[in-house]
């Protein structure tokens, strides 16, 4: 017995991560919630505004969909540590939307960074 799930199921994951988050942030460590990841928050480090045109979706790079994330450059970095932690956070309403490893960097206050483009992606599913 095979298993399909429609484009719109998998996009309606990856939309609510485009049309919320209006925040990025790099983090020393996982946050466990909201609060670590956000600006005064024990994980955080640095962070970025984002719009909905910073995130576009669309077809998978093997299968399924993706969030295509927009690198983002002249980032200025608030707390040195080392940044081996990126997150996505709506902070109209205190959400944790996405948290992912990123190659560890260490930072130092009054920096300034750059975090490539990258990718969320949700693959179909396999039989």
């Amino acid at each position: 017995m095979g298993k399909k799930v429609d484009d719109s199921v998998l996009d309606s994951a990856l939309n609510e991560i485009k049309n919320n988050c209006n925040l990025m942030t790099v983090c020393a460590g996982e946050p466990a919630n909201y609060a670590a990841a956000n600006v005064g928050g024990g994980n955080f480090l640095a962070d970025v505004a984002m719009a909905g045109t910073d995130l576009i979706v669309g077809n998978g790079d093997v299968s399924g969909r993706k969030i295509a994330v927009a690198s983002k450059s002249g980032i200025n970095v608030d707390n040195t540590g080392t940044g081996d932690h990126v997150a996505l956070l709506d902070t109209a309403n205190s959400v944790l939307l996405y948290v992912t490893t990123s190659t560890s960097l260490g930072l130092t206050s009054g920096s300034t960074l750059t975090l490539g483009a990258w990718d969320i992606e949700i693959a179909d599913p396999s039989a």
